[in-house]
């Protein structure tokens, strides 16, 4: 059942930590390990899921070349050497996925950018584009510019963020020194019982995750469970697996031991119960008849379409949409502010430049960010 999840899956995310992809003692990055994985996501993508890469790493592969080799890294070192190791990441993957012919793009997020709603969606539409181009978004926090103390098992929740943003089906964690969740600490305990599947996510399994050594994060399998957490309620299964032997994803392609937390939610329904059940509408836009049959018709709302705005909004806040007789047909993310829609309300999507000055979206609302009311 757990492999079917791949198999069906329309959009994987993989993450990798620091310790796979650096090698602790020498400082360097393991190229060989990062080809033969390169290899392994062509012959996924080969099989029709989108891929995206949520790696950690930059501060591990940058912090010998500045010298700093003492354990524990003041703020500002740790920024310093994650400046230094983003460079080297960012080489190190357009290499190993260029030699699969694959290409990579770097994107660097923070957590501000997963919580300011313009942020998000210039991510996000950056993100899209990127797959819809074929290329491989290798995402990174930024934590050259964190303003806080950078924690290991932040990439855990960052790509947890990444798997909801992006509408994800299957999350891969892949871990250096554990394959799985068990009940206790196998290397101490012989009596530990792997768990192969976790349904939902009790606090009796929370317990278990404080017993599991991890040494990818300082919160241990903890931040995992955080992870899986955040990703199952958006709709993302996600699996922990090992990753320390080369092709790891091939090895659990083909029924290797992990653990899997299971969503019972589709990605796209949790999205549609995020826009409708939690965002407060910010204002309204009346459409004319042609858009309401577009509408219907699973089609995005264009500029075209629209008769009038109310309300003060900005980009991305949720808007109610009406009929001219004030009737509610569904809510959606706006791509416009409410100046700037008012402004080209009415218009072909070929003027909106001449307009506005700038180039912005053919849609006033995506498709992917609208829910009709018979969708609820």
């Amino acid at each position: 059942m757990s492999l079917d999840l791949i198999n069906d899956a329309r959009r994987i995310i993989i993450k990798i930590g620091s310790t796979l992809l650096v090698d602790q003692e020498k400082g360097q990055i393991r190229s060989e390990w990062l080809k033969l994985l390169a290899e392994d996501i062509k012959s996924i993508r080969e099989s029709g899921p989108e891929i995206i890469i949520v790696t950690s790493g930059a501060i591990a592969a940058g912090r010998r070349d500045l010298g700093l080799v003492t354990e524990e890294l003041r703020l500002e070192e740790s920024q310093a050497a994650a400046a230094c190791g983003q460079v080297q990441l960012a080489h190190s993957y357009a290499s190993a996925l260029q030699a699969s012919e694959l290409i990579a793009a770097q994107i660097l997020l923070t957590s501000d950018d997963m919580d300011n709603r313009r942020r998000y969606l210039n991510a996000r539409n950056t993100i899209t584009t990127l797959l819809k181009l074929g290329a491989i978004p290798v995402i990174n926090e930024n934590d050259t510019i964190a303003t806080t103390e950078i924690r290991f098992g932040d990439n855990d929740r960052l790509a947890a963020g990444v798997a909801a943003m992006m509408a994800a089906d299957v999350l891969i964690l892949l871990s250096s020194d554990i394959d799985g969740l068990y009940t206790a600490d196998p290397t101490s305990c012989e009596e530990a019982e792997w768990i192969p599947v976790v349904e939902r996510i009790t606090p009796a399994i929370e317990k278990m995750a404080g017993n599991s050594p991890s040494i990818d994060s300082s919160g241990g399998m903890t931040t995992k469970i955080i992870a899986a957490k955040a990703a199952t309620a958006s709709g993302c299964s996600m699996v922990i697996t090992s990753g320390k032997e080369l092709r790891p994803l091939k090895k659990l392609f083909s029924g290797g031991r992990a653990t899997w937390f299971l969503s019972n939610k589709s990605p796209v329904n949790a999205r549609k119960h995020w826009i409708v059940s939690v965002l407060q509408p910010k204002g309204s836009l009346i459409l004319d008849n042609g858009a309401v049959d577009a509408l219907v018709k699973g089609r995005s709302l264009l500029p075209a379409g629209v008769t009038k705005v109310n309300g003060d909004f900005d980009r991305g806040d949720a808007v109610t949409l009406l009929d001219i007789h004030n009737n509610e047909l569904g809510r959606g993310l706006v791509a416009y502010s409410a100046d700037d829609a008012s402004k080209i309300l009415g218009h072909k999507t070929t003027e909106i430049e001449s307009i506005l000055g700038y180039s912005g979206r053919d849609e006033m609302i995506h498709r992917d960010d609208l829910v009709l009311e018979d969708e609820r």
